[in-house]
């Protein structure tokens, strides 16, 4: 490339290893590098073998582009996951990861009752009792997130956040600020990181940084995101009512709001980017029920039968057990699931409905909390392949489907990256 324009740089660390891309100013992906992170590590919370994996990505990602071009580097990590550091960065103690438990549950009670309900830091992975758990260590200087941890080695700086993976640690993303009531749970502010808007910048690479990977020293570091919020990023969604949809094993529906939307009894809480906020919830329903009747290649082959213009007239709740999150709150809430039809193809097409249902249900519940009206859908997830199971969601949710402009968690933050060079003047 010619890079007259400059480009930047997103990395993405997640649990399974690092990706790195280079964006022009368009928003084109134009070289990419990627590196697991068992090659270096046999150990998921080993944050070296994270650094390693992101400098091997990295590496890759810059031998396919002119690097004298760069401009800025954003970084996404796991939610959640947390360590202890010293001034330098030195890790003290074993991460814990998103989904690792804390390991007091009294630090969780204490949480409890001082937390407003509509705080993110409860529940048993709590960010907040993370650091609860951690500031008794001799020697701490901050306990930060895995995306803070790796942009201070691009800026040599270990007390920086964003607003994104603040969220669980009981930042108030409303007010803008950690709130008073984190002292009455016994957190020491001291030890909490500066917080920034996610995409805004933090500083400059370090010499060391450029010069180990070749950056030019005016390369921008901004502060980054959580892997939920740049895989939204990445679709391209980018104003109040866009939604994507992932069709995974469970179902989950994410929507740009203008307002914040606050719901703990649905799990539902809003991650504020720039002047918008992200604001989603997660079903029990999806492709776990799909796999649970039929083998991925008979719902292939059946679906080619499947007249997706037309209704069974079946009103089925897919699940595979009692219990729903959202977009219903009910630990007993019974699947919906007969009767059966005769035929494995109608029997099929029931699910899909079924599972298109939940989802537009979702939406509306997402209107019903405060969001704008629905505007669009962009699809990631096996599901998305199934084009008969895309129909019918179309015919479902009546709203326009737009293509995926990346599923890659890396271009989120590559667009991150986008938006603090141009803040910085620097494309």
């Amino acid at each position: 490339m010619s890079g007259a324009s400059g480009f930047v740089l997103g990395i993405d660390m997640g649990t399974s290893g690092a990706r790195a891309v280079a964006m022009t100013a368009a928003g084109e992906v134009v070289a990419s590098g990627s590196a697991k992170l068992a090659a270096f590590s046999d150990d998921h919370r080993d944050p070296v073998g994270w650094w390693k994996a992101v400098r091997a990505a990295l590496a890759e990602t810059l031998a396919e582009i002119e690097v004298a071009h760069a401009r800025a580097i954003c970084i996404d990590g796991t939610s959640g996951t947390m360590l202890p550091v010293a001034a330098d960065g030195a890790p003290l103690a074993t991460t814990l990861m998103y989904n690792d438990p804390v390991p007091d549950s009294a630090i969780i009670e204490r949480i409890a009752a001082h937390a407003p309900e509509e705080s993110a830091a409860h529940g048993a992975t709590s960010g907040l009792g993370k650091l609860l758990t951690f500031q008794p260590l001799p020697g701490v200087f901050r306990v930060i997130h895995q995306a803070d941890w790796l942009a201070g080695h691009f800026t040599g700086l270990y007390d920086v956040s964003d607003e994104n993976n603040a969220l669980k640690t009981g930042y108030d993303p409303v007010a803008r600020k950690w709130p008073d009531w984190l002292a009455r749970t016994g957190a020491r502010a001291d030890l909490l990181p500066d917080v920034l808007p996610a995409g805004s910048p933090i500083a400059t690479v370090s010499p060391a940084a450029a010069e180990a990977f070749g950056l030019p020293s005016e390369v921008l570091v901004v502060a980054g995101t959580t892997d939920g919020c740049a895989s939204f990023l990445a679709t391209g969604a980018d104003r109040p009512g866009d939604a994507v949809s992932a069709l995974g094993t469970t179902l989950t529906v994410k929507m740009l709001s203008d307002k914040p939307l606050f719901a703990p009894q649905y799990g539902l809480y809003s991650h504020r980017i720039g002047d918008m906020w992200l604001a989603g919830g997660a079903s029990n329903t999806g492709g776990a029920v799909l796999a649970a009747h039929f083998e991925t290649g008979r719902i292939a082959a059946l679906s080619e039968s499947i007249d997706p213009a037309t209704d069974t007239g079946l009103d089925f709740y897919p699940l595979l057990k009692p219990g729903e999150r959202f977009p219903v709150a009910d630990p007993a809430f019974l699947p919906r699931m007969e009767p059966r039809p005769a035929e494995d193809a109608e029997f099929l097409k029931a699910i899909f409905e079924g599972i298109a249902g939940v989802e537009r249900l979702a939406y509306e519940r997402l209107v019903s909390l405060g969001s704008p009206a629905l505007r669009s859908i962009r699809t990631v997830g096996g599901g998305a392949k199934n084009a008969t199971w895309t129909a019918i969601r179309k015919r479902k949710l009546a709203v326009p489907f737009l293509p995926v402009l990346s599923e890659e968690a890396a271009a989120g933050a590559a667009r991150l990256a986008l938006s603090g060079a141009r803040e910085a003047g620097l494309l």
